[in-house]
């Protein structure tokens, strides 16, 4: 506690004497394909499918790769809500499908002093990352809709689960339950927010001021 005040009074003494705030890290972002059309670009809310390859920039090891690792399926995530690392929320902002982006992300918008499995404390991290799909996400009115089967104005994690495997069924790709279960679980702890076990429609569309 004594160092963390520590910390804030000179975190203080640094914004007064510097005549503002401190300066926000920024990611580095260039586009390496666009494609000629683009109906739609992705924004904070909504869900991203995207493949991906990670280097680390000191010596260019690949840490992961979704063509490589594990069921080498694209992965979903929901842009803006703390799903990913702070650089990819940043950096695929604004983005049309089929387009590929490499992301140069400094350690505190990615892994940070302490590092994760395969990445060193305080990386620079480099992602090549193509956009193959977007769905509206959480903060969408008409996902509401579709999410809620008995028209009770809040969805149960079941609705959840059953929407996200639908949407998993109409781009053909294979039904992971525990998956599905992770990400009813993750999007459960960030949109319920009195903890009654369901997301009425005002805690399901009205986005936080961190997001």
């Amino acid at each position: 506690m004594i160092i963390f005040y520590i910390f804030f009074l000179f975190s203080s003494l640094l914004v007064c004497v510097t005549g503002g705030k401190l300066p926000e890290p920024e990611v580095k972002i260039e586009v390496i394909h666009k494609p000629f059309m683009c109906p739609r670009k992705s924004k904070y809310g909504d869900m991203l499918l995207v493949h991906y390859e990670g280097f680390l920039e000191s010596n260019g090891t690949l840490f992961h790769s979704s063509h490589r690792d594990g069921n080498q399926q694209p992965v979903w995530f929901t842009l803006g809500s703390q799903e990913v690392i702070k650089g990819w929320d940043k950096g695929l902002q604004n983005m049309c499908i089929g387009e590929r982006r490499k992301l140069t992300i400094p350690p505190s918008l990615g892994y940070g002093k302490e590092g994760k499995g395969k990445i060193p404390p305080s990386s620079t991290l480099i992602f090549d990352i193509e956009l193959m799909d977007i769905q509206n996400g959480p903060r969408s009115h008409d996902s509401f809709r579709d999410m809620d089967l008995n028209n009770d104005w809040k969805l149960s994690k079941q609705e959840v689960k059953e929407y996200l495997k639908k949407e998993f069924e109409k781009h053909g790709y294979s039904q992971n339950d525990t998956h599905h279960e992770l990400m009813v679980d993750d999007i459960f702890n960030n949109e319920d927010e009195d903890k009654d076990g369901f997301i009425s429609s005002r805690e399901f569309v009205y986005r936080h001021d961190e997001l």
